[in-house]
């Protein structure tokens, strides 16, 4: 449930819940309070009696209704004396309770001429109900209680003598106290109910949130929390699901670039100790006087040579490393024709392969109008660094190195393939991860930080295509590459 419908539904209960409760609480209390005695005759009565309990009313009357009766008993004569009258009267006045005396038909005395005129006629006749003590007659469009005494004046005239309470002068403290407690507990009732209702749908998620957000600052990635509910608390659960899942991952990727950037420091620390160590012992060896021949002075000084272009091609792809990692390749994409730019690489590979006994075939099958759009240079370091691995790996006395250019309709292949000691099937999916080497041995002849494809991979996919291998053990080895052709507007027109 959302925060705003919460809100509401507790505003609702607040103000519906408490006033039903109370008006139930009121009419139960009300019910046993008019519970009274049997035998008690009560006259058009309503609900307007729960203002007082009738029980004090019947207190209120029974000092003067006592004191008449005993006279009555001892001598009725003296209710003939409204001096007498008067003087039981003015005793009980200030409860709201007065006397009045009928003679026969008429009115013989009353103290509160005003109210008793307008009860006087609906008194009772004489005789007509026999009371007792804890009995009387209320009248609820006059809100008057009334207890009555029967005898005789000293006439013989039959007389009536009443106590009349007005009711609604007084307040049952009974009820007071009854409704101040029912109110306290429905207050009570509903704020608890309140309270666990609003504990349950929001501080127990939030705490359940909070330890889990603790989690996460252990760096316990593995504390899941699921949901069913919909609303704000839903969300909340479902975005730290989403966040945990993101930082798993992207701690997961940091720790495995720090093992690869450990690697990469290992792999090329390793590689380049054997240069330095073999350009150090010549050195030594000049310095020693072993070179004493102007042909062996030749070779020492072209080992040095070559020992420190090995560093430096390690140096460069660290650096070059470095850019990939941060995504700051410079790119400067132009339109170039296949068939010359190939060529011309072809031409300044070939000598260095002859040099090395290799013999380089080249075929391009593709119109020689062909043009991709491609960064000269990052193009020219995938065919350096896919040759430079053919190399590298090259178990046979007389190497081959095939370059074929095949035509794709809108794209262009490029095969770069090899007769070398060939990649297991096993490995051919994870050639092109970075640091994966093939072969585990690091001798110097085959050394290297193994990020060369890796390399190669990523300017290919910057170059909107895609890159694969293909190898037999034994056999060789064959990258094959993709590349979109550039068709003019004009011409797709």
């Amino acid at each position: 449930m959302k925060f705003r419908t919460r809100l509401r539904v507790t505003f609702v209960i607040v103000i519906a819940l408490p006033l039903v409760l109370t008006a139930m609480a009121f009419c139960g209390i009300g019910l046993y309070l008019l519970n009274i005695q049997k035998g008690f005759p009560i006259v058009e009565l309503d609900y307007t009696a729960m203002s007082e309990n009738m029980r004090e009313v019947v207190g209120a009357t029974n000092g003067a209704y006592l004191r008449l009766k005993a006279q009555i008993e001892k001598d009725p004569s003296m209710l003939a004396d409204t001096a007498y009258l008067d003087k039981v009267n003015s005793q009980i006045r200030e409860k709201t309770t007065y006397i009045i005396v009928r003679k026969d038909d008429e009115l013989y005395y009353t103290g509160n001429r005003e109210a008793a005129e307008a009860i006087f006629p609906k008194l009772p006749e004489y005789g007509e109900l026999d009371m007792g003590e804890d009995s009387g007659i209320y009248y609820d469009n006059l809100d008057k209680f009334v207890k009555q005494l029967d005898f005789r004046f000293p006439d013989g005239s039959e007389g009536s003598a009443f106590v009349v309470t007005k009711m609604n002068s007084l307040i049952s403290r009974k009820l007071l106290v009854d409704m101040f407690v029912a109110i306290f507990l429905i207050l009570i009732f509903t704020g608890l109910m309140l309270t666990r209702w609003i504990h349950k749908g929001v501080f127990d998620p939030i705490n359940e949130l909070n330890v889990a957000m603790r989690k996460i600052k252990e760096g316990n990635f593995e504390y899941v929390l699921q949901t069913d509910a919909k609303g704000e608390i839903g969300d909340l659960y479902r975005n730290y699901e989403d966040m945990r899942l993101r930082l798993k991952e992207s701690t997961e990727e940091n720790r495995e670039s720090e093992k690869q950037n450990r690697e990469l420091v290992s792999n090329i620390s390793h590689d380049l100790k054997t240069p330095i160590t073999a350009i150090k012992g010549y050195v030594e060896g000049i310095m020693d006087g072993v070179a004493d021949t102007p042909e062996k002075m030749d070779k020492y000084i072209k080992t040095i040579y070559n020992k420190a272009n090995d560093m430096e091609r390690l140096i460069n792809e660290l650096t070059y490393y470095s850019g990939i990692d941060n995504n700051r390749i410079p790119y400067n994409f132009h339109r170039i024709n296949v068939a010359d730019y190939f060529g011309d690489c072809i031409e300044e590979v070939g000598l260095d392969l002859e040099q090395k006994n290799i013999e380089l075939n080249y075929s391009n099958l593709a119109s020689p109008d062909t043009v991709v759009i491609a960064d000269p240079e990052q193009m020219k370091k995938v065919i350096n660094n896919i040759i430079s691995n053919s190399v590298k790996y090259m178990d046979k006395p007389h190497g081959v190195i095939d370059i074929r250019i095949l035509d794709e309709t809108d794209s262009i292949r490029i095969e770069i393939g090899d007769n070398g000691k060939g990649i297991a099937q096993k490995d051919l999916p994870k050639v092109f991860e970075r640091f994966y080497r093939t072969d585990a041995s690091r001798n110097s002849a085959q050394g290297g930080s193994g990020i060369g494809l890796s390399i190669v991979r990523k300017i290919i996919e910057d170059h909107g295509g895609y890159i694969w291998a293909t190898s037999k053990e034994g056999e060789g080895t064959c990258m094959h590459f993709v590349l979109r052709k550039y068709i003019e507007l004009q011409d797709a027109e």
